[in-house]
C-alpha cells in the first residue's frame, strides 16, 4: 500500500510518501520513501502542488495512493484546517481510507519508553498538551488528552516518563526531576507510522468524520483559571 501523510499542525510541516504491506501484513513491513518540507505561512499554497510533485518524483500518480495519515491535532488551528481539507478532497476523490493521527500519540510512538508515558507538547501563553499513555497499551485502554497549565504538569507528570520534542519543555521537567526522553521533531513521518498501525487496526475515518482536534480547555476550566 502506498500511503501520504500529511502534518501541518505547526509553524513548519512536512508531507511523507510510504510505502507499506497490506493491511494484513506484519507491522514492521513499512518503509519512509521521501519526505518533503512545507514551509510554514504558506502551506495553502504548497500543500496540493507539492504533493503533486513528490508523488511525481517518485514515479506515482494520486491513484496509487491506498490510504491516508493525517496530523489531526494538537496544534495551530488554520494549518490543521489546510491538511484536514486537502486529505478530506483527496480520499473523498479516490475512495481511500483515513487515519487520523494524534501528535501526542505519535510522540509515544516515537519514543521507546515504556509503562506509564505522557507526552507532552507546548501549547503557548504557559499551557501544555498532554497525553497519558500506557505502553504496552492494553486494549480496554482508552488514552487521555488534554490541556494543562505547565505547573499543574509538572506535578501530575511525577511517576510518568515524559516524552517530547521541545528541547525547553524537557529542560523543565528534568529540572524537577522528572524523567525524560527528548525526541527529534516530529514529522509526517511518524505521522505516516502511526497512520499505519490505525490502518491495520481498522481505526480508519471516511472524509465526513474526519475533524481536528484541537484539545482546548472545557469553559469550567477556563472560567476557573481566571478566577485564579
Amino acid at each position: 500500500m502506498l500511503l501520504l501523510a500529511i502534518d501541518t499542525s505547526g509553524k513548519q510541516g512536512s508531507i511523507a510518501l510510504a510505502r507499506a504491506g497490506e493491511p494484513t501484513a506484519e507491522s514492521g513491513d513499512f518503509e519512509v520513501i521521501e519526505i518533503t518540507p512545507l514551509v510554514g505561512g504558506t502551506f495553502s499554497a504548497q500543500l496540493i502542488p507539492q504533493i503533486s510533485e513528490l508523488l511525481s518524483r517518485n514515479g506515482f500518480t494520486k491513484n496509487g495512493i491506498g490510504g491516508f495519515a493525517v496530523s489531526a491535532g494538537p496544534g495551530s488551528f488554520t494549518g490543521l484546517r489546510i491538511g484536514l481539507a486537502a486529505v478530506k478532497a483527496l480520499a473523498e476523490v479516490l475512495g481511500r481510507p483515513i487515519a487520523a493521527v494524534s501528535l501526542l500519540e505519535a510522540c509515544v510512538v516515537a519514543s521507546p519508553a515504556q509503562g506509564k508515558v505522557m507526552s507532552v507538547l507546548d501549547a503557548g501563553r504557559g499551557d501544555v498538551y498532554v497525553g497519558e499513555y500506557e505502553i504496552p497499551a492494553d486494549a480496554a485502554q482508552v488514552p487521555r488528552e488534554r490541556m494543562l497549565g505547565r505547573s499543574q504538569f509538572l506535578a501530575q507528570a511525577k511517576g510518568w516518563t515524559v516524552v517530547t520534542p521541545d528541547s525547553v519543555l524537557a529542560e523543565v521537567a528534568r529540572a524537577v526531576g522528572l524523567t525524560v526522553s527528548i525526541l527529534a521533531p516530529i514529522s509526517a513521518a511518524d505521522v505516516a507510522r502511526l497512520g499505519w498501525i490505525k490502518i491495520q487496526r481498522g481505526q480508519t475515518v471516511t472524509p465526513e468524520q474526519l475533524e481536528a482536534n484541537y484539545i482546548r480547555r472545557t469553559d469550567a476550566e477556563m472560567l476557573e483559571r481566571i478566577g485564579s
